[in-house]
């Protein structure tokens, strides 16, 4: 992999010998590049200009060395960065300059596909999720940085295809699962939820105990041929809001306000619909349990609906995020900290020039990455908004990586993908962005265009990997007010 360096980043990784399990390894040093075509946006709810400078923030690169297609991030207190892509649980405790694997071999049963990881913001529990076959998962924590591990399975029941598989943590409320939580001592800390879709629907449970079994929940929307059985990352809000996002034509929330036990649903942003094949949009909450729902809409730019009652009501008007020059965009994922401070990526594409040319089926392009030319390219962009409540937020958006991270299409449904050389579905369905206790912004990402595809002739048949990657804040502001302006991280 070339070497990926923001334009402005001044830090320097020193070269670790000790991975996080204490044992001598060698890792490949952080190669620092001066990117000769930097891209720096400030812009309105529109996508437009505004006359005003860029938010001063430079951002770090880290190679995990490993395939990194469809990745979960999460950072624990302590520091360390847990990177969870297909068969593996990679760890990091020295600012990216190493990487180790961590999972223990028998509690983290052998795996297939559709990965997920977390990291509790709370308790620090870190969980590798996989799914085993198309009926079962299987289930692994741990409470000591990714030292020692437990695990056990989940049955999806009879009903098969278990798929599409997420699971995350938040706060027990007072009501549903939570009231019954004031008598019962020995429930975890935090609820622990775990979603899937099958042939029926998105199904969802409540883990009582931190992840080690789910007993309760159910089917909480229909089939996913007609509303939306895929589904987006679970999020939840320090008031204890639990937030599903279903593929569904208009950008749409599945909310719980008591645990699991109960859902509901609302749209928003109805002005920009979100056609299928379109997958994995996201919520975001803030410190005050402000959401933020994003999506790629139908004009193929990155949009953001708002709510200030915990996902009661929401925009019927969407703001957009990405810059109007960027006519492309896939995998959009938030993260927020204080009221207003949210941080917004995903992979985009500024091929202006080729909209109305010919697209991989011969058709004009409308910007749809599924059907993207061959020539096309995609970067991978990070915006932020410190002010993302006010009438009229300002978001600041920098394209990071300076050599493509795709060409051509993006495959977005699995049963029309293309092979120009291999399948153009290398990069799967999503990345992630998570921030730290100090509020300090991580992305995952899949890099496709790596070796040789890096190099001026490259073609789409040369994008086929989905090699792991991160960038993370170097120095810039904290989403998190009281923490300031980030500095670099030593090892």
């Amino acid at each position: 992999m070339q070497g990926r360096a923001f334009f402005l980043s001044v830090l320097v990784v020193t070269l670790s010998l000790s991975g996080c399990f204490g044992e001598e390894t060698i890792a490949p040093p952080v190669v620092e590049e001066e990117s000769t075509d930097a891209r720096v946006f400030v812009t309105d709810r529109y996508g437009q200009p505004v006359d005003m400078a860029p938010l001063d923030m430079t951002f770090q690169f880290s190679d995990v060395g490993e395939t990194g297609k469809e990745p979960s991030i999460g950072i624990t207190s302590s520091g360390c960065i847990f990177f969870i892509a297909m068969e593996k649980v990679m760890r990091s405790c020295d600012g990216g300059a190493s990487w180790d694997e961590t999972q223990d071999p028998v509690m983290c049963s052998p795996t297939t596909s559709d990965p997920y990881g977390w990291v509790d913001p709370i308790t620090d529990r870190v969980f590798g999720v996989q799914m085993i076959g198309l009926e079962t998962s299987w289930i692994c924590w741990s409470d000591d940085d990714g030292e020692t591990w437990l695990g056990n399975p989940h049955d999806s029941g009879t009903t098969p295809l278990n798929d599409h598989i997420k699971l995350a943590s938040g706060p027990w409320t007072s009501s549903g699962y939570g009231l019954v939580g004031q008598i019962t001592s020995n429930f975890y800390e935090t609820a622990v939820y775990y979603c899937y879709n099958k042939l029926a629907g998105i199904f969802c449970f409540t883990s009582y105990d931190g992840g080690a079994t789910f007993e309760t929940g159910g089917q909480i929307i229909g089939l996913a041929t007609t509303n939306g059985g895929l589904h987006g990352a679970i999020s939840t809000a320090p008031d204890g809001t639990v937030y599903v996002t279903p593929r569904v034509a208009t950008p749409t929330v599945i909310v719980s306000k008591d645990n699991g036990f109960s859902w509901f649903e609302r749209t928003m942003g109805e002005d920009v619909n979100t056609p299928n094949p379109r997958k994995n949009s996201e919520v975001s909450t803030d410190t005050a349990s402000n959401a933020y729902h994003v999506w790629t809409g139908a004009d193929e730019g990155i949009y953001m609906s708002r709510s200030t009652d915990s996902g009661e009501t929401w925009e019927q008007e969407s703001i957009r995020i990405s810059p109007a020059g960027v006519i492309s965009s896939v995998f959009p994922q938030t993260d927020a900290g204080d009221p207003g401070r949210i941080a917004i990526t995903y992979l985009g594409s500024e091929n202006t020039e080729m909209l109305n040319q010919s697209d991989i089926d011969g058709n004009p392009w409308d910007g749809n990455a599924h059907y993207a030319p061959n020539n096309a390219t995609y970067h991978l962009y990070i915006t932020y908004s410190l002010n993302a409540l006010d009438d009229e937020p300002i978001f600041h958006t920098y394209r990071v990586t300076d050599d493509p991270v795709q060409r051509g299409s993006i495959c977005l449904n699995s049963g029309d993908c293309r092979d120009i050389g291999g399948s153009n579905r290398n990069l799967l369905d999503f990345n992630d962005l998570h921030i730290d206790r100090e509020g300090r912004v991580y992305v995952a990402f899949a890099d496709g265009c790596t070796g040789e595809c890096t190099t001026k002739d490259a073609s789409a048949e040369d994008s086929r990997d989905g090699r792991g990657a991160v960038y993370y804040l170097a120095s810039g502001p904290s989403l998190i007010e009281e923490f300031g302006l980030m500095t670099p991280i030593m090892a």
